[in-house]
């Protein structure tokens, strides 16, 4: 006798798509709370919405020293401050399974993709501020 297969839920798949009203909330939400508690770590976020998924990414002000670039750089200092200056920080990606339930992945850039991560408090669903937070450490 072959073992039965069954179906368990996998916070890592599905979701459902996000409704207009539920879009614009959780933008008037994230920003808050990142002018709350990181206003001057970003010039700009860029909160965007396909499917099921919202991406969080964040802009900053680049800090070059004085003697950037090398004699043998390819660009200029100016054109190297605008590409840093026009090169998003990947916070995050939600997930929504409706109901103010969201999922969260992590941008890990040592494999440059999203990865599924529990919220601090250990739980897979939470609000998309606390994932906000959890994943701001890269403005610090």
């Amino acid at each position: 006798m072959s073992p039965q297969k069954k179906w368990g839920f996998n916070p890592d798949a599905g979701g459902i798509k996000i409704p207009d009203p539920v879009k614009h909330d959780v933008e008037k939400r994230i920003t808050s709370i990142a002018e709350k508690h990181y206003k001057g770590k970003y010039t700009r976020l860029d909160i965007r919405f396909k499917g099921q998924f919202c991406y969080i990414d964040a802009y900053q002000e680049p800090e070059v020293s004085n003697d950037w670039p090398p004699e043998d750089w390819p660009e200029t200092k100016e054109e190297y401050i605008e590409r840093l200056r026009n090169t998003p920080v990947h916070l995050c990606r939600l997930r929504y399974f409706g109901d103010d339930q969201w999922g969260f992945a992590f941008y890990t850039y040592s494999n440059e993709k999203y990865e599924l991560c529990m919220y601090p408090d250990g739980e897979f669903f939470g609000k998309p501020e606390d994932a906000f937070l959890a994943s701001a450490m890269y403005l610090q």
